[in-house]
């Protein structure tokens, strides 16, 4: 019989979800099934989820469609009302065997405002991947008045330094080279446990913990709630990659404050200088918004400004999406024309920037993370194209000879 498989959208969390669902159901001995894990960050997220719905309905008449994720506990009822959808079960219900071996309601929806534990689930590999990713925190107590995630991921709670570790260590002897600890708010880390560990110290004690361990990514951070005890990490660890994606959003006061983010412009300058002086050559991402409600020329200028003048490098630039429920989504709205083009600018200056930074890897003898046959990455996250003999998963030294635009070209190092 046909096994389950798992469509997922959206985050590394829901990446690292869709492997424990994938262990649950084959545990559960549920047969030809497809979950979808969906996201909600913005309405074309959900579009995009709708459409591969429909598409496999098309496709296969007779399997069973679960739909799960941030979309679907947000609002259960536009996927239950799907006639293609079986089933409809929430961000905490997915997580849990049980779950998959008595599917009988067509919603099976909790509170998820009411959930205040992360349960620890042990994951041995990851399909198809050979960069791992560990859940250390889920949810988040912040509002930030563009954002629907916290009403689909609830209350920022952390997993236990212990079982974090217990997590990277099976990884490391199932032969992953590189882990990327995630969550939604991983900078929020440790406020809900015994003793309220910062992230810094979780990192630290992990590393000792599994000092096989070869590489460790960081996915998204907030500036301003990095804690003291991660700044000696960046400045002395080589394990932990020289390469951070900053939650930045804008580059405008006006816009961040409506944002109600916690940074300003200020705070990013000191937080990429601070980086840059423990660790040269260290490079930055930052998930942007382009067009947000009452943004002007001149406010979208300043955000187009910091990018370049900050030299970030991965830009992951979202149009505004209004979410319903959403404080901002009640604002004076930029027309839909000019979201696109603020979006399309951003993008150009992102492109330059990568060339930029692979311009100063030319030439320079880099260890690289074989992540599929001919194609590799860099610690500063670049991507390289290397020796096709290169074994997948492993990491390997490489002489970059050229680039163009986009990935790296190398040799074997001599």
């Amino acid at each position: 019989m046909a096994t389950t498989e798992i469509i997922t959208f959206g985050c590394r969390l829901n990446s690292y979800e869709s492997e424990v669902m994938r262990l649950h159901a084959v545990s559960a001995g549920l047969q030809d099934a497809v979950i979808f894990n969906t996201c909600a960050v913005t309405a074309e997220a959900e579009r995009q989820a709708r459409q591969s719905i429909r598409k496999l309905r098309r496709e296969r008449p007779t399997t069973k469609i679960i739909v799960t994720g941030c979309a679907a506990q947000i609002a259960p009822a536009k996927f239950a009302d799907m006639p293609e959808v079986d089933h409809v079960i929430g961000n905490d219900v997915k997580m849990h065997t049980e779950t998959f071996r008595t599917l009988s309601n067509r919603i099976h929806i909790n509170d998820i405002q009411e959930i205040h534990e992360s349960a620890s689930h042990l994951v041995h590999g990851f399909e198809g991947k050979w960069r791992a990713f560990v859940q250390v925190q889920n949810g988040c107590d912040h509002r930030c008045t563009f954002c629907i995630i916290p009403y689909g991921r609830g209350p920022s709670r952390s997993v236990p330094i212990g079982v974090i570790a217990e997590q990277v260590r099976e990884l490391v002897a199932q032969g992953y080279n590189e882990i990327a600890f995630t969550g939604v708010d991983i900078t929020g880390y440790g406020a809900d446990l015994p003793g309220q560990p910062t992230l810094g110290q979780m990192i630290r004690r992990v590393l000792a913990l599994v000092p096989k361990l070869p590489q460790l990514r960081l996915s998204s951070i907030d500036p301003v709630e990095v804690d003291e005890d991660l700044w000696p990490l960046i400045a002395n660890e080589p394990r932990l990659m020289p390469h951070l994606h900053l939650s930045m959003q804008a580059g405008d006061d006006m816009v961040l404050k409506r944002m109600k983010r916690r940074h300003t412009v200020a705070d990013l300058f000191a937080f990429c200088d601070r980086a840059r002086q423990l660790r040269p050559g260290i490079t930055f991402g930052a998930d942007i918004i382009a067009g947000f409600p009452t943004e002007t020329d001149e406010m979208f200028a300043n955000t187009l400004q910091l990018v370049e003048q900050l030299d970030i490098t991965w830009l992951h630039v979202f149009p505004y999406s209004a979410r319903t429920g959403t404080p901002a989504a009640k604002m004076p709205q930029v027309r839909g024309e000019i979201r696109k083009q603020r979006a399309a600018k951003l993008r150009e200056v992102g492109v330059r920037a990568v060339a930029r930074h692979l311009d100063q890897l030319v030439g320079q003898t880099l260890n690289v993370l074989v992540e599929q046959k001919g194609v590799g990455r860099t610690a500063t996250y670049a991507e390289i194209i290397i020796p096709e003999t290169a074994p997948v998963g492993t990491i390997v030294s490489v002489k970059t000879t050229d680039h163009d635009g986009v990935r790296l070209v190398s040799k074997w190092a001599a």
